[in-house]
């Protein structure tokens, strides 16, 4: 077994034991979503624009509906969300993002959230792929589905606001 080999099993192996039960995936997924509230509540606190504030706090109530989403999903008896069917318009996937910054545009902003949320479509998708049981591969598809919908929601405010397109 070469090197990559060998760190794809063993990451595997740390991802079946961080990910046993339904509960830890969730429990995952709401920390992620916890942390994604408090980045753009903080970049709200920073940003000197009010529409820069504006579309922050409209990313930060997102995230705060789906940990209660997810946390609704925690509670009731079944799981087994379908994954959405939703469209990529890939204007991020080829533009790089500044760190943040107070003095950040509206554009470097809209590049930045579309690709942490990018970047969070890839991890439950790759979660999805390693998941030796059917019903943690759905709740991991379904997540990266509601990653892709906030991606959609940037990209599309992208295309509007800094292209000029409807």
């Amino acid at each position: 077994m070469n090197a990559p080999e060998k760190e794809a099993r063993l990451t595997k192996i740390k991802d079946q034991e961080r990910f046993r039960t339904i509960d830890d995936i969730l429990a995952f997924a709401i920390k992620k979503e916890e942390e994604a509230a408090v980045f753009y509540g903080t970049m709200i606190a920073t940003a000197r624009m009010p529409g820069l504030k504006r579309l922050l706090s409209e990313l930060r109530d997102e995230e705060e509906n789906h940990k209660k989403l997810l946390l609704e999903l925690a509670e009731g008896p079944a799981v087994d969300q379908e994954p959405m069917k939703v469209t990529d318009l890939r204007i991020s996937d080829y533009l790089v993002a500044e760190p943040p910054h107070p003095d950040m545009g509206f554009q470097d902003l809209l590049i930045l959230a579309a690709r942490k949320e990018q970047k969070d479509v890839q991890l439950y998708s790759a979660l999805a792929l390693r998941s030796s049981k059917n019903r943690h591969r759905k709740l991991f598809e379904f997540l990266a589905g509601q990653e892709k919908t906030h991606k959609l929601r940037i990209e599309s405010e992208y295309e509007k606001q800094v292209l000029g397109e409807d």
